[in-house]
């Protein structure tokens, strides 16, 4: 059992300045609720802050997603600004990322559950944000050749979309997009990597919107349905 005011303990600036930015008068905000703690309770909505990590949630969703509406808001940084500090209180660098974030990256978090998104009682809202990645030198990082990230801060939402079923999903195929198609076809159409593909058909067959129609060589087919 979560107690209450464990969520915070961990909090990124990040979590903490958009929970702040979605809250509204008389919402309650880190509420225990039947053992959670919960970002911020609406009414019978209960709304949080992920930023990643979906996997984390499925205890917390099969306990709250039958008594309660539950919607997940999730930022995806369409604009990062890197920002390194060598030691604490040295002056810190600050670049633009080269990578730019798109709704389609909410795929990769949703294959921890694609199938709860035909639930009545579930919904995701992603927000496009503009976010500072702060990263301190500390020698473990060999991805980052000895950089960890240690933060994460808003600047700015810029936009955002709700996801509230299937169609929803459907609706940010690309157009024009041949049928049937393998996720190498659907890779070059979105033109990111073919691992984001595979995590989008997966989420579309899982919610009942693909399927699979044949095998290529060692690809599968995949149409939509219906």
């Amino acid at each position: 059992m979560t107690s209450p005011g464990v969520g915070r303990l961990n909090e990124t600036a990040l979590h903490a300045a958009l929970k702040e930015w979605y809250a509204e008068p008389g919402d309650r905000l880190e509420a225990a609720v039947a053992g959670f703690v919960v970002d911020i309770v609406r009414g019978n909505r209960l709304i949080e802050i992920q930023t990643r990590g979906f996997a984390a949630m499925r205890r917390k969703l099969d306990r709250l997603l039958d008594g309660h509406e539950v919607r997940i808001v999730h930022p995806i940084p369409a604009t990062k600004w890197i920002v390194k500090r060598p030691h604490a209180g040295s002056p810190a660098s600050r670049r633009r990322s080269p990578k730019r974030g798109s709704v389609l990256d909410l795929f990769a978090e949703l294959v921890s559950f694609p199938w709860l998104i035909d639930h009545p009682n579930f919904t995701i809202e992603v927000l496009m944000t503009e976010e500072e990645e702060v990263r301190r030198f500390d020698g473990k990082s060999w991805r980052r050749k000895g950089w960890s990230v240690v933060d994460r801060r808003l600047v700015d939402v810029t936009g955002g979309l709700v996801v509230e079923g299937p169609p929803d999903l459907l609706a940010l195929l690309p157009e024009g997009l041949s049928q049937p198609f393998t996720t190498a076809d659907l890779a070059t159409a979105i033109a990111r990597p073919r691992r984001l593909a595979q995590q989008m058909a997966y989420c579309l067959r899982e919610c009942g919107v693909a399927e699979i129609a044949a095998k290529r060589g060692n690809a599968l087919v995949y149409r939509l349905a219906g």
